[in-house]
């Protein structure tokens, strides 16, 4: 077996990539029975504030793309973790997820890439979308009050934003303005009574994700 399908070998399998701030944790995971040629990389929420890889929302956004027969990428931004470097206000995070991205591309070439991210990893996975060739665009209660969405160019895939209706972090009316803004306008789901951690609807969000996004996955 070649190093490059190790690292995507059924299960999960625990890697260091090189990124611009040292070594990147990262964690990829391959369905039992998959023929999706498809990579999903999941950021993940604050490095300040306690945001892991580990996260459970970021956990559920990879198991509803395993779901659906994708091979999932998430990691440690840089300083979280075992990943080297120091918290970067979102630009620098965007350049570790980069790294990773020109790795699965490295990896395995044949594949279309998707980006997700929740709370913070939202930003960071915005950023990347618009500067870069991505098939689908998934954004968790994208904190646009705290970072300034406006400025980025709207990413040329389809994109889907998910917000729950009882955030008390990141203000849904602020999601929802901003969404309105944005054209072409992404596709927005609303989880009705969920806080910004899905504590207790963390199924029916993995439910909904995978609702939303079969059609993508068929195309």
């Amino acid at each position: 077996m070649t190093k490059n399908n190790l690292e995507f070998s059924a299960g999960e399998a625990k890697i260091f990539i090189a990124g611009p701030a040292g070594k990147i944790e990262t964690l990829t995971a391959t369905p039992t029975e998959t023929s999706k040629n498809i990579v999903a990389i999941v950021c993940h929420p604050h490095p300040l504030f306690g945001g892991t890889m580990h996260n459970k929302v970021a956990y559920t956004l990879a198991r509803a793309f395993k779901d659906l027969g994708l091979r999932t990428v998430r990691f440690n931004f840089r300083g979280v973790g075992h990943s080297e470097g120091s918290y970067g206000e979102g630009s620098a995070e965007t350049e570790d997820l980069q790294a990773i991205m020109r790795w699965v591309q490295q990896t395995r070439p044949q594949d279309a890439i998707w980006l997700a991210g929740f709370s913070f990893g939202s930003y960071v996975a915005t950023r990347a979308a618009a500067v870069s060739e991505v098939s689908q665009l998934v954004t968790v209660a994208p904190p646009v009050e705290s970072f300034d969405f406006t400025e980025l160019a709207t990413p040329s895939c389809p994109w889907l934003v998910v917000q729950g209706e009882e955030d008390e972090i990141v203000a849904p009316q602020a999601v929802y303005r901003w969404h309105a803004t944005v054209q072409p306008t992404p596709r927005l789901i609303r989880i009705p009574k969920a806080g910004h951690f899905f504590h207790g609807q963390l199924i029916e969000l993995r439910e909904v994700l995978t609702t939303a996004l079969v059609d993508q996955v068929a195309l």
